[in-house]
């Protein structure tokens, strides 16, 4: 499919000033033939963007990996040790488990070489963070990063090393210092959270699956920081089964408005996948169209207050071929100024491709779903309208509860009004 068919915008004015970070190394991030984070969809994801046109005269940019000196930003030293003895090892897939690091774990088995897999993602992730702070790029998108579970001494929820952590600890050395960083993960984003949670320079947001229903079940409303820092972690729940229209009136209730109020000079967004109705290993019902809109919104954020500076990596996801690379595509063309209409069709050659890879999966012949990202603006506490259907009546209910919830808990504390919707 050609470039001008499937996205808009020039080449030209890509160059630049837009930043797509890659590396093949990223596909050897590989925990097991049956672990459900397979990179299958990082290439999956890569090859459809090609195929529909999206990178067409776009310069990727490869990145190195991750220094010790990088890891240790965030990582002790013990713990950077035991992952690189884990992985070195000639059996390292039957090694014995280190459950003091995390390490040998169903989640986390040790794999070899994972801590050359592991740095290369933070080095992905830190080499777009320098492109947009030497002021060679405005944007800068790293697919294969995200990886924001991971804890200063121990792996956790398939993440080896935390790279938006090392990458945010980085642009602070840079003289950055406010930083938000927004998580649309379906599992909280614990790891980057904690390792900020008494920094007020580092903003957190991030709105998941309810902590009761999911892992890593932290991320409730009173989360909110610690110390000189209070307010600038934010924590928006919601329950199992929200879909596209009650989502976005979560995040838009809450998130613009934070942001407003923190003024942040750059913006870092975990864009996991796994908040798609058919992911295996969550329970949300977004479609890839809810998907997209939340990657357009944050992008629209970091024009309206970061002078445009934003930098994306992926994160969960385990629809490896239906759901995670329409998705990113739809990401990295957000990221590129060339969104792509989810009515367009999924290109002919990466269906015949796949088919090869995954026969008998129902391969999607659209860049969208359908799905209804239209919402109803969240209007303060008792506003919400009446539907006259009972079912959507509950489902408001449910959702404006963990808006008022989180609002009450961190607005007052970044001197907004949590009862007025216009803050």
């Amino acid at each position: 499919m050609s470039t001008t068919s499937a996205a808009t915008g020039s080449s030209a004015h890509l160059r630049g000033d837009r930043v797509v970070v890659w590396s093949p190394d990223y596909l050897g991030y590989r925990w097991g033939p049956t672990h459900p984070m397979n990179p299958t969809r990082l290439d999956l994801t890569m090859a459809l963007s090609r195929s529909i046109g999206l990178l067409d005269g776009v310069e990727t940019v490869r990145p190195t990996a991750a220094t010790d000196a990088d890891l240790l930003r965030i990582h002790t030293a013990g713990y950077v040790d035991a992952v690189k003895r884990a992985g070195a090892q000639p059996d390292a897939g039957q090694a014995e488990p280190d459950a003091e690091h995390g390490l040998g774990t169903e989640d986390n088995p040790i794999f070899p070489h994972m801590h050359e897999a592991g740095a290369i993602l933070a080095g992905g992730t830190l080499a777009a963070a320098r492109e947009i702070a030497a002021g060679r790029a405005r944007r800068a998108v790293s697919i294969g990063g995200g990886m924001h579970h991971a804890m200063a001494d121990w792996a956790a929820g398939f993440c080896v090393y935390n790279d938006a952590a090392i990458a945010i600890s980085w642009l602070l050395d840079q003289g950055y210092d406010r930083i938000a960083y927004i998580d649309v993960d379906a599992h909280h984003g614990d790891g980057v959270q904690h390792a900020f949670l008494g920094d007020p320079r580092v903003l957190t947001v991030s709105i998941h699956q309810h902590p009761a229903t999911l892992w890593p079940n932290t991320g409730w409303s009173s989360e909110i920081g610690s110390g000189a820092a209070e307010g600038t972690a934010i924590n928006i729940p919601v329950l199992p089964g929200t879909v596209d229209s009650l989502w976005l009136r979560a995040f838009h209730a809450v998130v613009p408005g934070a942001i407003a109020a923190f003024r942040p000079q750059i913006l870092i967004s975990q864009c996991g996948a796994d908040s798609h109705r058919e992911d295996p290993l969550a329970d949300l019902s977004l479609t890839v169209d809810g998907q997209r809109a939340s990657y357009l919104a944050m992008r629209d954020l970091a024009d309206r207050y970061c002078e445009g500076r934003w930098l994306a990596v992926g994160g969960g996801g385990y629809g490896l071929v239906r759901v995670v690379p329409r998705a990113w595509t739809h990401l990295i063309a957000a990221a590129l100024d060339r969104e792509i209409d989810p009515s367009t069709a999924v290109p002919e050659d990466w269906r015949e491709r796949v088919a090869t890879m995954a026969p008998g999966v129902d391969l999607p012949s659209t860049m969208g779903e359908g799905g209804d990202v239209s919402y109803l603006t969240w209007d303060g506490p008792g506003g919400t309208p009446e539907t006259g259907v009972a079912s959507m009546d509950r489902a408001l209910t449910r959702i404006d509860s963990a808006i008022i919830a989180t609002r009450r808990a961190s607005f007052p504390l970044l001197g907004l009004d949590p009862e007025d919707p216009r803050d």
